[in-house]
């Protein structure tokens, strides 16, 4: 620093910081030697306060707000300094301008599995995610507690430490929430809350709160969630019959757009699983036990397997129909003689006026209706 830059550091007797980043919580206030003018001017802005530091002690902390830096307005800093007559020079002091604003979008999550104990599927692995927001609400003690002399101090130097708060007390959360994992989704927002509460009191020791934190996603472990999957989809289909049913349909209709031609001999293995599940089930007793009189030694044959229908119409296909929903359609009118239709072992699609098989849909007509 020259001889012309210190003299003119000598005349500025107006302190004050304006903020161009997004990450500052502290900025020191460089002065040559770290001497303030008696007297000077020190703005301190909406959203800072503003921190005097004076040999290694914390003399006073200013809030947003106009103030000339004399002993009438610091009586700590007077006290140590002695200024017992009104002594006007200029004083070594240090002063730190702390963004008492909201930092926003900050991100945390668990990095590992947290184990909880779930009221209906017991011990359970789950990793959570989510953002928070994060200010100072106590700038003296958190001038002393975290950030010491650094003179310019960011979030990302805290935030690591914030991170593993929340991560620690996630478990312990959720634990007394006694909400079941799978009504969590619906109360985020509650354990959000819930979260806060249990991190308040120690983030509170470092002069800092948390005003809100957002739970945005709960996983479990890929196999529990494959579990579920396969529940919903059992209950969605109902009782077995349906259930065999619809397995059986999904299969012929997957095999026979398997492009590799082997569509009639995948549906009836899809078909012949399905039966066969069904088969064994209904065998079954009413806890799922076989019972105890004795079976017949020879099974009854398998029931005719009923083939299904599509309809092709207007460049669209539309199924699978079985038989006797294609004859309600004829009779209504919304299946014809030349509506093309097509069914596992035929070898594209036909007019279902040319296949025995619904031809007679078209020619069965209702007797006379009797004399009045």
């Amino acid at each position: 620093m020259g001889i012309l830059d210190f003299l003119t550091g000598e005349f500025i007797d107006v302190i004050h910081w304006t903020d161009d980043t997004d990450d500052t919580l502290v900025w020191r206030f460089e002065r040559e030697d770290h001497e303030i003018k008696y007297g000077a001017k020190l703005t301190v802005r909406e959203g800072q306060a503003a921190v005097l530091i004076h040999e290694g002690q914390l003399a006073d902390v200013f809030t947003p707000g106009l103030y000339m830096l004399e002993t009438n307005n610091m009586p700590i800093l007077t006290t140590l300094q002695h200024w017992d007559h009104g002594f006007e020079s200029p004083f070594k002091t240090e002063i730190y301008f702390i963004n008492t604003t909201r930092f926003q979008d900050l991100k945390w999550g668990t990095k590992n599995p947290v184990i909880v104990r779930d009221p209906e599927f017991g011990p359970l692995r789950i990793r959570a995610y989510g953002t928070y927001e994060v200010k100072v609400s106590d700038p003296a003690l958190f001038m002393t507690e975290i950030v010491g002399t650094d003179g310019e101090f960011t979030m990302d130097e805290i935030s690591y430490a914030i991170r593993n708060i929340i991560v620690s007390r996630f478990s312990a959360a959720i634990a007394a929430s006694g909400i079941p994992i799978l009504d969590m989704a619906a109360n985020t927002p509650d354990l959000g809350k819930l979260l806060v509460t249990h991190i308040a009191p120690q983030i509170a020791e470092f002069g800092l709160e948390i005003p809100n934190l957002y739970i945005e996603n709960i996983s479990m472990p890929e196999a529990v969630e494959a579990a579920l999957d396969k529940r919903t989809s059992m209950g969605l289909a109902g009782d077995l019959g349906s259930f065999t049913q619809y397995s059986a349909a999904e299969a012929m209709t997957q095999a026979a757009s398997n492009p590799n031609g082997g569509g009639g001999m995948g549906a009836g293995l899809g078909m012949g699983m399905g039966m066969a599940m069904a088969g064994s089930m209904q065998n079954a007793g009413p806890w799922g036990a076989r019972p105890t009189a004795a079976a017949p030694q020879t099974p009854p044959p398998p029931p005719a397997i009923e083939r299904v229908w599509h309809i092709a119409d207007k460049g669209k296909t539309t199924g699978p129909f079985s038989k006797a929903n294609l004859g309600r359609m004829a009779a209504d009118g919304s299946l014809k003689r030349d509506t093309y239709v097509w069914a596992v072992g035929l070898d594209g699609w036909k007019f279902a006026g040319d296949i025995d098989e619904l031809a007679q849909l078209f020619t069965i007509a209702p007797p006379p209706p009797p004399k009045g």
